[in-house]
């Protein structure tokens, strides 16, 4: 991996410790408050750490099978929280990762999912299969 790819994998490893630390700090000191921000705070740690881990391994298909459902996940709860964020406002008076389409964290849980998305789709993983050499064709008898 390299260029793009990296960088990607940066931004999602700090989105993972970002949104680990936050989970963990809101369920330990005041779950009781708000138990479902805070649970879908973890869960986006948890999304955020295996999409991570799977474009590290991309270059395997069960791994690049595991990003594309890792980052449409993600992409799916931050346009559903972030909807229900604003709609919904009454549910959301603690902030998750998501809310409001990842305000707190400038806008980045709503775009890197796009990012993530674009880059599986023009770095599919190699075959594991190598090609078959062609047959040669049967030798030719001239008379």
């Amino acid at each position: 991996m390299s260029g793009i790819g990296r960088v990607l994998v940066i931004v999602y490893a700090i989105m993972a410790l970002a949104a680990t630390g936050r989970s963990f700090v809101q369920i330990v000191e005041k779950f009781d408050q708000a138990p479902l921000a805070y649970t879908l705070s973890a869960v986006a740690a948890v999304v955020y750490i295996v999409a991570t881990l799977a474009l590290v391994f991309a270059g395997s298909r069960t791994w690049y099978l595991v990003a594309w459902i890792a980052i449409s996940f993600e992409l799916a709860g931050v346009l559903i929280i972030g909807t229900l964020s604003l709609l919904l406002p009454a549910i959301f008076q603690h902030p998750t990762v998501w809310s409001w389409f990842g305000y707190g964290y400038l806008f980045i849980p709503l775009v890197l999912p796009f990012f993530g998305l674009w880059w599986l789709v023009t770095h599919p993983p190699h075959s594991a299969v190598a090609a078959a050499p062609a047959e040669e064709p049967a030798a030719r008898v001239s008379w």
